[in-house]
């Protein structure tokens, strides 16, 4: 009876920790726009730190200057690092940076851009749905 009570505290408190996990994550709606269309974007909250990540059947758009671009509730916009990475001299491989951390003072995202820093132009936007998707409390 005790070790039925224990199992059943136990798997109740791994079950709100689950939940408490996926609350904090939030994924976008698809991207949409003249280059970037397909894929999205998920934002979660860990140590009180954003970080958006891009899904994996996201395909980085063949223009010369693409970056990460995030736009929050009040209009502001911010542009953010290079989505792709130049490898050292043919040292290492060319990668793209499908994970980045937001800075401090971005306080919620609106809609994530990909953005081609080269043409001035937005080659695609994701948009989470309901306004506010981050409490500035939380960093």
């Amino acid at each position: 009876m005790v070790s039925r009570m224990i199992r059943t505290t136990i798997v109740t408190m791994a079950a709100l920790l689950l939940t408490a996990a996926v609350a904090s994550a939030q994924t976008s709606r698809p991207f949409s726009g003249a280059k970037v269309n397909g894929g999205t974007v998920t934002m979660a909250v860990k140590d009180g730190k954003t970080t958006l990540t891009l899904s994996k059947d996201f395909q980085v758009p063949d223009t010369p200057d693409p970056h990460w671009q995030v736009v929050d509730t009040h209009g502001n916009v911010y542009l953010l690092q290079r989505l792709g990475v130049k490898s050292l001299g043919g040292l290492a491989k060319d990668r793209v940076n499908m994970t980045i951390t937001l800075p401090a003072y971005v306080k919620d995202v609106a809609a994530v851009q990909i953005y081609c820093a080269w043409a001035e132009a937005v080659l695609g936007e994701a948009s989470f749905g309901n306004g506010r998707q981050h409490d500035p409390s939380t960093r």
